[in-house]
């Protein structure tokens, strides 16, 4: 099964699903994404590189015809046809290579948030076990005040017998 493609613009990140911007940087987004980015400048969103050849940005179709795909390498040499097969296959390593760093940034992200979380549980703990302390530490000494309270009265029943 092949991986799924994403929207490189990190605000977005939507599945890619029919047709897609492809920047010969190897730069992918949606169409809506392209749009907002390019804007009159043609300079790549991720290095702002000037994109000034015909072909250096180009919507591309997800899923192509059959028709198209038995007709665009037909009449090319087979060393072109490797040439452009090897680019493609380059294309999908950077796009993996990419997904993987983000996740791995979102992995990090999470783990230093879930560490921060954790010391906070951790001092709220703490503070809680305190006042547990503190308020056992009350309970007893009402306890000991209450005893000698009990004894009193029952001295004072004692005497007055």
């Amino acid at each position: 099964m092949d991986a799924e493609l994403r929207c490189n613009r990190l605000t977005c990140r939507k599945t890619l699903i029919d047709k897609a911007v492809v920047v010969s940087i190897v730069v992918l987004s949606l169409i809506d994404c392209a749009n907002e980015l390019f804007n009159a400048s043609r300079l790549c969103p991720a290095c702002e590189t000037s994109l000034t050849e015909p072909d250096d940005v180009v919507v591309c179709s997800l899923h192509p015809t059959n028709d198209y795909k038995t007709s665009v390498l037909s009449g090319l040499s087979p060393s072109l046809i490797m040439e452009i097969c090897s680019r493609a296959l380059s294309f999908w390593q950077y796009q993996i290579h990419q997904e993987n760093s983000f996740q791995h940034a979102v992995i990090r992200n999470l783990n230093d948030k879930q560490a921060q979380l954790q010391k906070q549980l951790d001092n709220v703990i703490r503070e809680a076990n305190g006042e547990i302390d503190l308020l056992g530490n009350k309970v007893t000494e009402l306890e000991r005040d209450l005893e000698l309270e009990r004894r009193k009265v029952h001295e004072l029943q004692d005497a007055s017998r």
